[in-house]
């Protein structure tokens, strides 16, 4: 059996071993457009050690993630983060992350003291008292649209937009509940089908006691102790696939003796598609002109991100990371990690390592400045909200890695269009999609979701 797949990112490297395993006998191709492997997974070689400039950790309470690594020999190069908590910058001033709650959602007031006005703190503890919010169970709605309504706006631009935007590079008012905080719309799901009015505090209340009844069994998040090309690299290897590097396919066509990628010899059986959205849908065009017209409908979110190390850590404050209101003045970037205070094997290399986020969706103004522009905002902007001095400090290594079209925007009616794709995918044979814009973002989603395209893929022999 002939494989292809188009894409040497997680997904497409993850299904390439997952194929290898399912079928020993199998002959798969990979072709990437860009001249590397890796995809939005980036490490690149400071000469401190090895750094992540894409994604830097993973869900580790995914037991099915952390199983799949230990089977690809990994096991051993997981590392646990340090526990130092995050902070949240707005109206000037550093404040504790809210405990609780559903990515920034609360279920009171309680724990919000600088974040909010005495008023929003008032209609949070009230909203129980107000008429149910109209949930249609299966369906969706603005995160955003949702909170400004039952909570006002300062809850959204202080605390909820700025987790969320962490993740998904976009504000509350771009990203559907379902879509991104799934928990939320099942127990919203779950109020309607026992006759229970829908609350936003009763809802996020339930969340809270689910939470307090689960005994902890570990790190929620890990990462790997030489930055996630120890995986893409390990995938590559064990899929034992033939990879194709600056090779863009532009199509896929079915002729005489199977299908056929434009741009690429030769003809395969079987072709999984992994690239983002909008280029999967030019690339399914000819065989199913309904899948590609509804993959147009999914827009991306853009980022860029600064990587810093540092020769003293002398004035970082002790805390992994550092959120920014959505509307804080004077300050570009949206997020720092302090990545050498969250992950103990990063300390271990003397100085501070830092990484400056930047860009929204429907925003690339900050993604397309100038890197000497990128490397000043960051700078000045981790001075202001810390008092860190990074230049004082000797700044020794620079990374600008820009994410173009980096993360799918996971609007109210995303999850939508990702089932009309594959319900039109179920008429085409042998043409399989994976991917975060169709498995959700996150590591572990990512894995899952080209595993089980792999899988079916085989299953249709």
């Amino acid at each position: 059996m002939k494989y292809a797949i188009i894409g040497a990112g997680l997904a497409g490297l993850t299904a390439a071993y997952e194929l290898r395993q399912l079928d020993p006998d199998a002959e798969i191709d990979v072709f990437e457009a860009d001249e590397r492997i890796g995809g939005k997974l980036y490490t690149v070689p400071f000469e401190s050690g090895r750094t992540d400039m894409g994604a830097e950790g993973f869900l580790a309470f995914r037991k099915d993630a952390t199983e799949f690594f230990e089977q690809l020999g990994l096991g051993d190069d997981i590392v646990a983060p340090s526990g130092l908590k995050s902070l949240v910058y707005s109206g000037g001033a550093l404040h504790p992350i809210p405990m609780g709650g559903a990515m920034g959602i609360p279920a009171t007031s309680s724990g919000l003291d600088g974040l909010i006005s005495a008023e929003t703190a008032a209609l949070i503890d009230a909203e129980g008292d107000k008429p149910g919010i109209d949930w249609t169970p299966g369906g969706d709605m603005s995160v955003g649209k949702l909170v400004r309504e039952r909570y006002g706006d300062e809850v959204v631009d202080h605390v909820v937009s700025s987790l969320l935007g962490g993740v998904y590079s976009c504000a509350a008012d771009d990203l559907g509940v379902r879509a991104t905080i799934p928990q939320l719309a099942a127990v919203f799901d779950r109020m309607v089908s026992e006759g229970e009015k829908v609350t936003l505090s009763g809802a996020v209340a339930k969340l809270d006691a689910a939470r307090s009844a689960r005994t902890s069994s570990g790190p929620v998040f890990g990462a790997f102790q030489g930055g996630y090309a120890q995986l893409y690299e390990e995938l590559a290897e064990q899929s034992g696939a033939r990879i194709h590097l600056d090779s863009f396919i532009s199509g896929i066509k079915r002729g005489p003796g199977g299908l056929r990628l434009e741009k690429a010899e030769g003809t395969f059986d079987r072709v999984l598609v992994t690239t983002p959205a909008p280029t999967a849908a030019p690339q399914l065009r000819a065989v199913s002109p309904e899948a590609s017209a509804a993959l147009k409908q999914v827009k991306l979110a853009s980022s860029v991100v600064v990587g810093m190390k540092f020769d003293s850590a002398e004035g970082l404050p002790d805390n992994s990371g550092i959120l920014i209101a959505t509307d804080e003045p004077g300050v570009h970037a949206k997020a720092f990690t302090l990545a050498s205070k969250k992950w103990p094997h990063l300390a271990e290399r003397g100085g501070a390592l830092v990484r400056a986020s930047f860009g929204r969706f429907g925003d690339d103004a900050l993604v397309r400045a100038s890197e000497d522009d990128l490397v000043d905002y960051a700078l000045d902007d981790l001075q202001k909200i810390t008092g860190f001095d990074g230049r004082a400090a000797g700044l020794s290594e620079i990374f600008v890695q820009r994410w173009f079209g980096g993360i799918p925007c996971y609007s109210d009616t995303h999850l939508a269009t990702v089932a009309a794709v594959r319900s039109a995918l179920t008429a085409v044979d042998g043409v399989e999609v994976a991917g975060a814009w169709a498995d959700g973002v996150g590591i572990p989603n990512v894995i899952a979701g080209a595993r089980a395209a792999a899988g079916r893929l085989v299953s249709e022999r």
